[in-house]
């Protein structure tokens, strides 16, 4: 299935300079040598270390150990810093923690949990009214992870066994949730409500606990 690119802003989308398509490469795709990007990418290893390389003195890309499979050396991968993550959505990051303060301040934090609540009910409505009429849990996915991506989430399904997984390589709203976490527990009752009797939805990796991206399971019901 082919997903919109319009969830990239105008510095870190897919296409223009040959760095920035190494930045989203490497988003999507998590910590790779310089080897696997010129892989990925279809372009030499010198050009991939050039691009790298400007990357890396830009703070955008940082060196990390990662460690092998069975007996060897330990190999250098390269991943996003967070000013990295950063050349991508944040939903207007600077302002949403200011008004989930000033929410905060007046109405407490039952008033910001009723907010919260509210929007995850719209949400789910929304999400429903578009996936309800499609037919089995495939096409379910597919449809959830297409919205999802049109909204900034990078979102896309694969089959792993029996089971599917959605992954989502960006979250837009990290900062919005770093400031309060009820917005990644809706999310996943969300996820749920709309799987419904055809599977159970767990959460297997987190951005916001150091994980690469967010990755949710889907098992399918007997």
């Amino acid at each position: 299935m082919n997903y919109p690119n319009n969830h990239l802003d105008n510095r870190a989308g897919t296409p223009g300079a040959g760095h920035e398509r190494v930045l989203h490469w490497l988003k999507t795709q998590g910590p790779a040598s310089t080897a696997e990007v010129a892989s990925g990418l279809g372009i030499t290893a010198e050009a991939a270390r050039q691009q790298v390389q400007k990357l890396v003195a830009d703070g955008l890309l940082a060196g990390e150990t990662m460690p092998t499979r069975g007996a060897g050396r330990p190999r250098q991968a390269w991943t996003l810093t967070e000013a990295g993550h950063s050349r991508f959505p944040d939903a207007h990051s600077t302002l949403t923690i200011q008004l989930i303060g000033s929410i905060r301040q007046i109405f407490g934090d039952d008033g910001l949990d009723r907010l919260i609540t509210q929007r995850a009910a719209e949400t789910h409505t929304q999400y429903k009214r578009a996936i309800d009429p499609l037919p089995g849990l495939e096409a379910r996915m597919e449809k959830l992870a297409e919205i999802r991506s049109a909204e900034g989430y990078m979102a896309r399904v694969e089959r792993d066994g029996d089971d599917w997984l959605l992954i989502e390589d960006h979250c837009p709203i990290c900062a919005a949730a770093k400031t309060c976490q009820g917005f990644c527990r809706t999310e996943l009752e969300l996820f749920q409500a709309l799987i419904g009797e055809r599977g159970t939805v767990s959460r297997e990796t987190h951005i916001l606990a150091g994980g690469q991206r967010c990755t949710y399971r889907v098992k399918t019901s007997a």
